[in-house]
């Protein structure tokens, strides 16, 4: 019997610069300009958090994209002003602003695109659809946008990308109306992942697949940020995971997962052992570096 088909799965970090992990990650040598290059050996993602709290210069986003080698993949959580102070409400000149930061610069290395609400943020469906309608799809769409910045935007700003890379969006709610059905159909018609997140039972969660990709955000399963994952716990999202990539009623989907359980190195140590799980069932994965 021929093996099934299986999407990509990539398992990372929620970002990278963390002075804690000097000694348990980082070698104790190891100068901080250097922590990128070597995460980027490590894993074969990252997800970009600086992103969220501020518009980024274009010379970061062309740091990022130098500093990291070939196959590798950014997730971009977007902004926080969007998101938690607009509250994705007449969004699009601040759209315009985050894409002509930089953004354009990630190029090939462009991953999806996270957008986290707040959970005060009860499900509005035509604000929601009105901000799923603004999205760019791909980096054509992307320099059309960012060309409708205004001041705010930080010079100098960056308008072209000189590559074509098809965009992917996530969403990451923290309301439960968002896990009723109208917006479960909203997410699905806009192809737009459902975040499936981990927070310690905080926050409500789905494991609700919307999108032709997952999307994964392991926070901790006990204390948010700040525990570690055990063996079991592991071997349960290992299989999860690979389920969700394989080629299951004809929908092979590729499968991003990063661990923001940062305190104590536990992200990158667990990333590690969730890898070496997901390989042991497929060969496919695209996670951590040997």
């Amino acid at each position: 019997m021929t093996e099934p088909a299986t999407g990509a799965i990539r398992i990372g970090i929620s970002g990278y610069d963390y002075p804690s992990w000097r000694g348990a990650f980082y070698p104790p040598e190891l100068p901080r300009r250097s922590w990128l290059r070597w995460a980027a050996n490590a894993f074969d993602s990252i997800e970009l958090n600086g992103t969220f709290y501020s518009l980024k210069t274009a010379d970061a986003f062309r740091r990022w994209h130098d500093e990291t080698p070939d196959g590798f993949v950014f997730a971009v959580k977007g902004s926080r002003f969007i998101t938690h102070n607009l509250k994705l409400r007449h969004a699009g000149t601040a759209l315009a602003n985050f894409w002509a930061s930089g953004v354009l610069a990630l190029g090939a290395k462009t991953g999806p695109f996270l957008w986290q609400l707040p959970a005060t943020y009860r499900f509005d469906h035509d604000r929601v659809a009105a901000f799923l309608d603004l999205l760019p799809r791909d980096s054509r769409d992307g320099e059309r946008l960012a060309r409708r910045h205004d001041e705010r935007a930080r010079e100098p700003v960056l308008l072209e990308s000189g590559v074509m890379v098809s965009y992917r969006h996530a969403i990451e709610p923290r309301h439960p109306s968002y896990f009723e059905p109208a917006a479960l159909a909203l997410l699905r018609a806009h192809d737009c992942a459902l975040v499936v997140a981990d927070t310690a039972g905080r926050f409500p969660t789905s494991e609700e697949l919307t999108a032709d990709f997952a999307y994964v955000r392991l926070h901790g399963s006990r204390a948010l940020y700040a525990s570690r994952y055990d063996d079991v716990e592991l071997d349960a999202w290992a299989e999860r995971i690979v389920s969700w990539a394989s080629d299951i009623a004809h929908v092979r989907r590729d499968v991003y997962v990063y661990f923001d359980n940062d305190a104590h190195a536990h992200a990158p140590r667990d990333a590690r052992r969730l890898a070496e799980r997901v390989r042991a069932v497929t060969p496919l994965v695209r996670s951590a570096r040997s």
